[in-house]
């Protein structure tokens, strides 16, 4: 099996390495490798990742233990899978709650920490991440070299305008942005009136890419069109996302690449899991490829979690191989997706998510018999001809009784000026018909109502009052 780049656990970077000029590859025999020699590499990895958490991390060995599960029974990846159990966000918030604040799975002392981030708490107690100075140093190198892959080079300035908080996405892309060498802008997002200023430093640095979530990137255009300024005159050349469903959607991908000119790059998996960037697009590869020697992606029933076979849909379940400060080994996601493994473009051989995150599985819901997400009602939308790039779904969740579904949608203002608001609505509620299969009332409303985002968007209004009201005033029934 052919040496792979860097290879060792704990895992030790060369801070000054670069691929020779004009490489596709960050390193080559690490993204190319056979699956096959990759697998066997990961399977000594995974010996050694749960040999340090066994003996580091009571979290894992009072798990472990109750399970039946040992790391000296891992011999291949069929093991690992069928043996470990799998671990939850719950289970991390119990962790924490019975020793805080970092709970029992921080496998390093708390003066070694590094960083600390976390979720922000707003449906239960907040979870703390933290995160050693070797880990910031890896996870740097991680995305740096995925980055790469996206054809983002040293030099290049990345503009990153994601909230600087808790919030592990804009930190992440500026520690890969660094480490890549390239010129690092930590813009950020959410104070008032930084989305005008956004539009004219973009306008006066001719940033190369762009890092955000895919809802604030259009809000975005529509900032500086309304300010007479032309997106593509930034001169972004390639804008790369996280947080939510969007790049790998075709219609808000088209959106964004027409508003800018520029190629998208889907990315992105859980906070938790950083190096997040571990399932992320390349620059001849759509979707998502999981980068399997940076975290060990299966994709799993979610019932059993087992993994299902390629072409199918499930929920990713990670573990990461170069974190030794809260090592996650086999955390459920709790999103859906469909994964693939046929060969890639780029020439990595790795199985990808040709569709990248669909969003997760707990914001499906079901019309009639159809299993519907916020993310493909998205897509439908961006494929409507006058769509003003905002709506809000209106479900009505009633007991046993099956979802029904409303869309409030902004047409644009070419649209509400030459009146033409009721063709806007047939062709909204015939698209969801034709790319959906079911049918649902549309509301037109004006362009503006709903204000836009800088962080994620959040789209979905889960209210039997609302809908009720909002039926009503279609003074008409819902569609059987």
């Amino acid at each position: 099996m052919a040496e792979m780049e860097y290879w060792s656990w704990p895992p030790r970077y060369d801070d000054t390495y670069r691929p020779e000029a004009g490489s596709r590859y960050w390193f080559p025999t690490r993204e190319t490798m056979p699956a096959g020699d990759r697998e066997r590499a990961i399977v000594e990895r995974l010996q050694k990742l749960c040999r340090y958490a066994y003996e580091k991390a009571p979290f894992y060995k009072k798990k472990w233990d109750e399970a039946g599960f040992h790391p000296d029974q891992i011999r291949s990846l069929e093991d690992f899978e069928s043996k470990c159990p799998v671990i939850t966000k719950t289970d991390l918030r119990k962790a924490q709650e019975r020793v805080e604040p970092f709970g029992d799975y921080l496998c390093i002392p708390e003066s070694e920490i590094f960083h600390v981030h976390g979720t922000s708490g707003t449906t239960g107690r907040p979870t703390a991440f933290a995160v050693g100075r070797d880990d910031w140093r890896n996870i740097a190198n991680a995305h740096a070299r995925i980055m790469y892959g996206m054809g983002i080079r040293p030099g290049d300035m990345v503009f990153v305008a994601a909230i600087f908080s808790l919030y592990m996405g804009s930190w992440g892309a500026l520690a890969g942005a660094e480490r890549l060498g390239c010129k690092a802008f930590p813009f950020g997002a959410g104070a008032p009136g930084m989305s005008s200023r956004a539009v004219q430093w973009m306008n006066t640095m001719k940033p190369q890419a762009f890092y955000g979530t895919p809802s604030f990137a259009l809000y975005l255009a529509e900032v500086a069109e309304k300010e007479g300024v032309d997106p593509k005159d930034f001169g972004i050349k390639r804008l790369f996302f996280s947080g939510e469903p969007g790049a790998s959607v075709p219609g808000v991908k088209d959106r964004i690449e027409q508003a800018y000119n520029a190629k998208v790059y889907d990315s992105g998996s859980m906070a938790e899991i950083t190096p997040w960037m571990n399932v992320a697009g390349s620059e001849q590869t759509s979707g998502m490829l999981c980068w399997q020697d940076v975290v060990y992606t299966e994709v799993c029933d979610p019932a059993n979690f087992h993994r299902v076979p390629y072409g199918q849909r499930g929920t990713p379940v990670y573990t990461q191989l170069e974190r030794t400060s809260q090592p996650m080994i086999r955390l459920v996601s709790g999103d859906l997706t469909q994964w693939t493994n046929d060969p890639n473009p780029c020439g990595r051989t790795y199985p990808r998510l040709p569709n990248g995150i669909f969003g997760r599985i707990d914001d499906m819901f079901t019309i009639r018999g159809e299993n519907v997400y916020p993310s493909e009602i998205d897509a439908a939308l961006n494929q409507v001809e006058g769509y003003g790039g905002e709506h809000r779904i209106v479900i009505s969740r009633s007991g046993a009784k099956m979802d029904e579904l409303l869309l409030r949608v902004e047409p644009t203002a070419e649209v509400e000026k030459q009146g033409k608001l009721a063709t806007f609505k047939e062709m909204v509620a015939k698209r969801i018909h034709t790319m959906l299969g079911l049918r649902a009332g549309v509301e037109v409303v004006a362009p503006g109502t709903f204000p836009r985002t800088d962080f994620k968007a959040r789209r979905v209004v889960d209210d039997r009052e609302v809908f009720r009201e909002l039926n009503q005033k279609l003074g008409k029934d819902l569609p059987q």
